[in-house]
């Protein structure tokens, strides 16, 4: 009796395991998507029995919620209508050449939207700098301010920026962060959100990581924007996260992270007031758009916003790299901690090198990440062998997300070059078209090149079999990293 039991119990098993991955395997063949993450998906699902199935249903389609969908694609007309009010023309004679042209023209074809005016750029580029920056910005608010950021990480000069804001809320300051759940937890549980809290501080967790939405809902859509926008006059948006370097992660043995954050003025900051409150309304119904100030007449500083992310924009930041790189004549040099690119901007990076174009790729030398550091690694010998220069940064985490083409076009944001950032989560970069800006970001990357010592093909083809073994598996599992 026993006997037959467990027949018919392994023979109900084995049906439903059998059931079960092919219809997850139908899942992953009928959704539209790149072949190599569709194969690496079932490579995952096939080794990992059952457990593979599961990881691809929580994290293998692009699912924001059905709420936040909905709320999502209803405010679409109604931002693309309000953002339209004080933009500059599509017709202005901008600087900048074909480089910003092409960002241009997508900009306006993909959203209907064109530039911005700013009064004032500054590159930040030591945390000294930005949080003065930050706190000389929170002291002078007198309305707003608006905070939204993938990590805040308590400690060091990250408690005295809450003071700040504890204080400028109660002299009567309308203060709003919009935190990323995931990428901080221990700020939800910490006191320091309490006294926030009970200063009259609105702080609202972003995409919340619960067990519930796990079943329903992708969980690792992640908000990963850094911006601050204060009275919707004074903007910073960059690389950073609310973490002070010599508090965070010393214990990684990668060395402080290095960031970058732009502090812009001007009509351009009452743009990136309005990315704010798009993500503060998809995730709490709330609508608070600012009023958008006309540009001055006979400005040159202008830049492009590029949001994306699920709702709208999708790979809208991810298609404007890859425009800027095939109109590269001369030079493109990018910065990124995370280098695992998709198949397009990988083989574009490798013509632009074959065709005499000098492209130089800045990474850190060592990575926090163990699987994206020897992901990153699998593309290094093809790029040599095409030309490209990889230069490994000794200073520590180089954090920073940035890229320069043709000394005419700079793009600064919060964007990885990996595909995590290009289609998943919900980035900021902005596009900057003036030549003095541009400088700006140039002579901050080349001192990053000095800080870095160039790898050659030779010796990088002495490596031994096991790296080289781990390297192509996380190759193949590059597209669902």
């Amino acid at each position: 009796m026993w006997e037959s039991l467990q027949s018919i119990l392994g023979i109900v098993l084995a049906i439903f395991y059998w059931l079960f991955t092919a219809g997850v395997t139908l899942r992953v063949i009928i959704k539209r998507r790149a072949v190599s993450a569709s194969l690496a998906w079932l490579l995952v699902i096939y080794i990992l029995p059952i457990f593979g199935a599961i990881l691809y249903l929580m994290f293998g389609e692009l699912n924001l919620g059905r709420q936040r969908a909905a709320r999502a694609q209803a405010m679409v007309e109604p931002y693309l209508d309000n953002l339209h009010n004080g933009l500059s023309s599509h017709d202005i004679p901008m600087p900048g050449g074909q480089q910003s042209l092409a960002v241009h023209q997508l900009l306006a074809q993909r959203v209907g939207i064109g530039a911005l005016g700013y009064d004032r750029l500054q590159v930040l580029d030591t945390p000294a700098r930005i949080f003065a920056g930050l706190q000389a910005g929170i002291a002078e608010a007198r309305e707003s301010i608006r905070i939204e950021t993938y990590i805040w990480h308590n400690g060091g000069r990250v408690d005295e920026l809450a003071e700040a804001l504890i204080a400028a809320s109660e002299r009567g300051v309308k203060v709003s962060l919009l935190i990323d759940h995931a990428g901080s937890r221990r700020f939800f549980r910490s006191r320091w959100r309490q006294r926030l809290v009970q200063a009259g501080i609105e702080v609202v967790p972003a995409l919340p990581v619960r067990l519930w939405r796990a079943l329903a809902n992708r969980i690792d859509l992640r908000l990963h924007r850094k911006l601050i926008v204060i009275d919707d006059r004074l903007a910073f948006t960059g690389s950073m996260n609310i973490a002070d370097p010599d508090c965070f992660k010393r214990g990684k043995r990668v060395g402080p992270w290095i960031d970058t954050m732009l502090r812009i003025e001007g009509q351009a900051a009452a743009g990136l007031s309005k990315v704010f409150a798009w993500d503060w309304e998809v995730e709490t119904g709330q609508r608070r758009l600012p009023v958008l100030p006309p540009s001055g007449d006979n400005t040159d500083h202008w830049l492009s916003i590029l949001p994306s992310g699920p709702g709208i924009g999708d790979d809208l930041i991810g298609q404007s790299v890859l425009a800027s790189i095939y109109r590269a004549n001369h030079s493109i040099i990018i910065s990124t901690p995370y280098f695992v690119p998709s198949e397009a901007i990988f083989d574009a990076l490798c013509h632009a090198a074959k065709r005499g174009v000098r492209v130089r790729l800045l990474v850190p030398k060592r990575n926090d990440s163990l699987m994206v550091g020897w992901a990153s690694r699998s593309f290094y010998e093809p790029l040599l062998q095409a030309g490209v220069e990889i230069l490994l940064f000794e200073g520590g985490l180089l954090h920073t997300k940035a890229m320069l083409m043709d000394d005419e076009l700079a793009l600064v944001g919060s964007v990885n070059l990996d595909i995590r950032s290009l289609q998943l989560n919900f980035e900021l970069t902005v596009a900057l078209f003036n030549p003095g800006s541009c400088a700006e970001v140039g002579q901050l990357l080349e001192r990053y090149c000095a800080s870095s010592h160039p790898l050659s093909l030779a010796q990088w083809q002495q490596r031994g079999r096991l790296p080289r073994s781990l390297e192509r598996l996380m190759y193949f599992m590059s597209p669902i990293l």
